[in-house]
Order: structure tokens, then C-alpha cells, then sequence
């Protein structure tokens, strides 16, 4: 009789990264001495999508940006953007990305207007074009009344406006935000939102890290929760919602509601401090003397 031998069925290998996304990550791991800050990360991020990234604070939102954007090497794994490998070219890859800086990481000694134009020439931009986006980039935030003065004396808010400005002004495919509505004025922000929503209309995508959910909930078409650097759910706002809050669903999944703690001390009613301090009877007629 014939023995038929069966094959052993191989182990399903790891996913590989995806060319056809804006952005693809595997594997991503970094180290800041004893302390791992992103720990095999992996996620996708579609081409087109407004993507945004929450975690609580030291999650790893901040590092998983800088390597994804070629501003920190990881130590392991791998990133595409929009099939580019950001490691084998990194030139290449920022080409494509508009990656918004930080407050403390531009020249505020330039004028508004001058700090865009010198953004645009440092993308190859000619002169004439750079000035030409730079006011019409300077209209759209609001900022024309302000363009000819040095930005370290812009408010905190005209600030991040500036900032979010210098990183559209190449028409950027992908375009990278941390904390983009930080101390900007309600009135701006539905104007920034509405030109990030425009944005992504014509095939950009949008990717932010934020602390606010409803901001998050209300602009966003996908939504990663990232948590002790590796990401804990990930899809469409809905289906990481699943039918409730986002808020409510981030607190679900990274484990940061506890019970309150009760502080005697704290109180809306009279201290102790407050209350009247009574005079021995023989020493007020005494006149307090002993």
C-alpha cells in the first residue's frame, strides 16, 4: 500500500510592507537606552486618508513620526512612503513629505514672510513661486497683518499657523502634523481644518497626532491607537469606535481611567485655617494680657 506523505503547511510569514499605501511601516523598533520607545510597530496609513495617531503621553506617537518622516534612523524595521523606502533614499522621500516643525525649530527672527519663502527655496522652489504661495499661504491662515514682522514676536497660536504654513508650501503628497491645533484660536482651526480637508479631497493625505478625540473623531477618516510603542487597534474611526465615543474607546484600550483618589484636603468649604480662633476668657479680660 502507497504511504501518502503530508507536507508540512508553512507558518504564515510577516506581512510585507505595502507599496501601494502613503504610508507602510513593519517592524518598527526603537531604543533610547534602557527605554523602548517604539516596540515592532506596524501599520498602514492609505493613500488619501486623513489619518490620525493618539496615544497618551510617551506612547511613542512622537518617535514613530520622526522615523517615518527620515528625521531619526530606526534601529529596526522598515518604512515606505508611497512605495519608497524612507532608509535606501531619504532625500527622496522628503521630498514627498511636509513635515510640520516645532515652535523652537524655526528661524523666528525672520519675518513670516521671509521664513516662507525661505522655505520654499530650500525645496527648489524659484523665488517668484515661493513668494506667490507664501501670500497666499499667509491669506488662507490669516496672517497677512503679520507677515512683515519677525515671528518670534507672533502670539503661540500665529506660531503653529506659520509652522503648519512652511511645511504646504511644496504641495506636499503626504503632509505630517504633531499636535497641529495646540493653542490656536477656535476660528483658526475650522479654517485650517477646512484647508486640510480640501487637501485631502484632491488625493493628499493627512497624517496628525493629537490628544483631542473629538477633534479627531470629527475630522478624521482612520484612526490608529498607539500605546507602549506598538499600535493597539487601528482602521476606519468607526470601526475603532465600534459604536461608542472615541474617547470613551481610547480610555478601553489604553488603560488610563482608574479610580479616583480622594484628597481630604481638597475642598470647596471652610479650612481649617478659616476658622475663628477662639480668646481664653481670662486673658480677654485681661485686655490679652497675661
Amino acid at each position: 500500500m502507497t504511504q501518502i506523505m503530508q507536507q508540512p503547511i508553512a507558518a504564515p510569514g510577516p506581512v510585507p510592507a505595502d507599496p501601494s499605501m502613503a504610508v507602510s511601516i513593519r517592524g518598527l523598533y526603537r531604543r533610547y537606552d534602557d527605554k523602548v520607545a517604539v516596540n515592532g510597530l506596524s501599520l498602514d496609513i492609505p493613500t488619501g486618508s486623513f489619518y490620525g495617531l493618539v496615544g497618551p503621553n510617551g506612547a511613542g506617537k512622537t518617535t514613530t513620526i520622526n522615523m517615518m518622516t527620515g528625521m531619526l534612523k530606526p534601529d529596526a524595521g522598515m518604512v515606505l512612503v508611497l512605495g519608497k523606502d524612507v532608509w535606501h533614499d531619504v532625500n527622496a522621500v522628503k521630498r514627498e513629505i511636509g513635515l510640520m516643525p516645532q515652535p523652537d525649530q524655526i528661524f523666528d527672527r525672520l519675518t513670516g514672510r521671509q521664513l516662507l519663502v525661505y522655505s520654499g527655496m530650500l525645496r527648489s522652489m524659484p523665488r517668484a513661486e515661493a513668494l506667490e504661495r507664501s501670500n497666499d499661504l499667509m491669506h488662507a491662515f490669516d496672517l497677512l497683518d503679520a507677515a512683515d514682522k519677525p515671528v518670534f514676536d507672533y502670539s503661540a497660536g500665529m506660531t503653529k499657523k506659520i509652522c503648519l504654513a512652511t511645511a504646504m508650501i511644496h504641495s506636499p503628497r503626504v503632509l505630517v502634523l504633531d499636535e497641529p491645533f495646540e493653542a490656536v484660536d477656535p476660528v483658526s482651526s475650522s479654517n485650517i481644518r477646512d484647508i486640510l480637508s480640501a487637501y485631502v479631497s484632491t488625493g493628499g493625505t493627512v497624517i496628525i497626532s493629537s490628544h483631542v478625540m473629538s477633534m479627531v473623531e470629527r475630522m478624521c477618516t482612520h484612526v490608529a491607537v498607539i500605546n507602549k510603542g506598538q499600535v493597539v487597534a487601528a482602521g476606519t474611526v468607526d470601526q475603532v469606535a465600534g459604536g461608542e465615543d472615541l474617547d470613551e474607546r481610547f480610555l478601553q484600550l489604553v488603560g488610563g481611567r482608574h479610580d479616583t483618589m480622594h484628597l481630604d484636603w481638597l475642598n470647596g468649604g471652610v479650612h481649617a485655617a478659616d476658622e475663628a480662633v477662639s480668646v481664653p476668657q481670662d486673658d480677654h479680660q485681661n485686655g490679652g494680657q497675661a
